[in-house]
């Protein structure tokens, strides 16, 4: 009877090995890649006294944006070191276009978007057409600068010998359920792609980007097609930064945080937070088994007294996570440093997105660009 039995066994202890191995896996990745953190670029700060030697253009894609776009042209009209200001109006139905040109800035009256384009980057590109200055800086109509953001990017350029940079800026919710929730879908991101401002660019298919605020020299960028590569693509940014990457390109992701916030709601997070239509099925399985074993499950294995040792490291690998991502707040308070308890909800999300990816935005559509084309 018991050499019956031990065949049975042995199966039923299979797929715990295979659990484990897994776990295993996943952490090391994880644990690799926030690793990173102790050897990033250090965070831009603004300069506000450099005056760039070249002629600096800032691009503005705007889309329905009158509410919010005032305090940025304000802001960068009353720039010294900002020498054009381009507002592409995409299409508004509200009074974007007179808010712009009341702000004095120049206005482009944004034209539909040609097929295999998406709104954004055809927005981006018609501005990169009118621009004139040697460096285009491009930035939503949500982000509140700082004075000095344009020296500081432009010094980080020139500095870090980069050909193509963006900035992560510093998020301002006023939501409690937005603070819960959005510093978790903050973590997936690291989780997936590391920290940003690494020293040594990622492979191709691990670049990431931030489209709220970028930077390259604007002739460059033209002679290379513009924003083309990223033509299809409802995640534009990581898309243009990938193929630029692969041509060789210096591509960087630096922490801007004290260089502008912005007031993204969670809400536009949940449309482009999967990038699936910038990683094939292969990544972005393995991205999920890393969100969710590594992440994700540690903690509750460990609340409902089922952890181990290795849920115990990676749970506390979770937390000097949650310290590492305090300064991109404005405001924390207790529902940030309890965000950590919404990993299994916005795991939940995640999953849902590269499953089933958005692929409308403002009012468009964007299923006729295939599945290649989410967000």
């Amino acid at each position: 009877m018991g050499e019956r039995t031990r065949p049975a066994q042995r199966h039923a202890r299979l797929p715990r090995r295979v659990r484990t191995a897994a776990r295993l896996a996943a952490g090391a990745v994880a644990l690799t890649r926030l690793a990173r953190g102790a050897r990033r670029e250090a965070a831009l700060v603004p300069r506000p006294e450099a005056r760039p030697g070249r002629p600096v253009s800032v691009v503005v894609p705007a889309r329905d944006e009158a509410a919010r776009i005032g305090p940025l042209l304000a802001a960068l009209a009353a720039d010294p070191q900002v020498d054009e200001v381009v507002v592409v109006d995409d299409e508004s139905t509200d009074a974007t276009a007179a808010v712009a040109a009341g702000a004095g800035v120049r206005v482009v009256a944004g034209r539909r978007p040609p097929p295999g384009w998406v709104g954004k980057p055809w927005a981006l590109q018609q501005g990169l057409e009118a621009a004139t200055g040697h460096w285009l800086v491009t930035v939503d109509a949500d982000v509140a600068p700082r004075p000095g953001l344009v020296g500081a990017l432009v010094a980080a350029m020139e500095e870090g010998a980069w050909d193509w940079c963006s900035a992560g800026g510093r998020f301002v919710l006023d939501d409690g359920l937005d603070r819960l929730r959005h510093p978790a879908m903050l973590a997936t991101l690291v989780y997936r792609f590391g920290p940003p401002g690494a020293r040594r660019q990622p492979p191709v298919g691990r670049v990431a980007a931030n489209g709220q605020c970028t930077i390259t020299r604007r002739a460059v960028l033209a002679a290379a097609g513009g924003f083309g590569p990223a033509a299809p693509h409802l995640t534009d940014d990581v898309a243009l930064a990938r193929s630029l990457a692969a041509r060789g390109w210096r591509v960087g992701f630096l922490d801007g945080t004290a260089l502008f916030d912005v007031a993204l709601a969670p809400a536009d997070w949940d449309r482009s937070l999967a990038l699936r239509d910038v990683s094939p099925w292969p990544a972005a399985a393995a991205d999920l088994a890393v969100v969710w074993l590594a992440q994700a499950l540690p903690l509750p294995r460990l609340l409902r007294g089922r952890g181990d040792a290795l849920d115990a490291v990676l749970a506390a690998a979770r937390l000097g996570l949650l310290a590492g991502t305090a300064r991109a707040y404005a405001r924390r308070g207790a529902a940030y440093w309890l965000s950590p308890l919404a990993d299994v909800p916005v795991a939940v999300g995640l999953t849902r997105g590269v499953l089933r990816p958005d692929r409308t935005w403002r009012g468009r559509s964007y299923a006729g660009l295939g599945r290649s084309a989410t967000r």
